[in-house]
């Protein structure tokens, strides 16, 4: 079954983080001056790397150079009726080739 790219990515996630890891440039070693160019999205927690890298190529017209995922934990929390949680989300961090950029603010 193949996901359409909409449905791979839910929403980019605009942290500080997130936005420094954008626009910084690697500090040393041979890429040193370059830009880091890694984007952070939320994406469906079935998704694997490949489709990721697809969904992004094509929904942005970029090159995608590394992709990294991590399961998000839910945050537990109390209410009147006992403990409850929040779902667990899947985070996609994309590195992009360094002429290639996405402009999400």
């Amino acid at each position: 079954m193949t996901m359409q790219p909409t449905t791979i990515i839910k929403r980019p996630l605009i942290t500080e983080k997130s936005t420094w890891e954008a626009s910084r440039e690697v500090p040393k070693g041979k890429n040193a001056g370059q830009p880091v160019n890694r984007y952070s999205f939320e994406v469906d927690k079935s998704a694997r790397k490949p489709q990721i890298r697809a969904a992004i190529e094509k929904l942005y017209g970029v090159r995608v150079v590394k992709v990294a995922t991590q399961i998000r934990k839910g945050q537990y929390f109390r209410t009147r009726f006992g403990p409850a949680k929040t779902s667990d989300w899947k985070k996609a961090v994309v590195q992009l080739h360094p002429d290639d950029r996405i402009d999400l603010f």
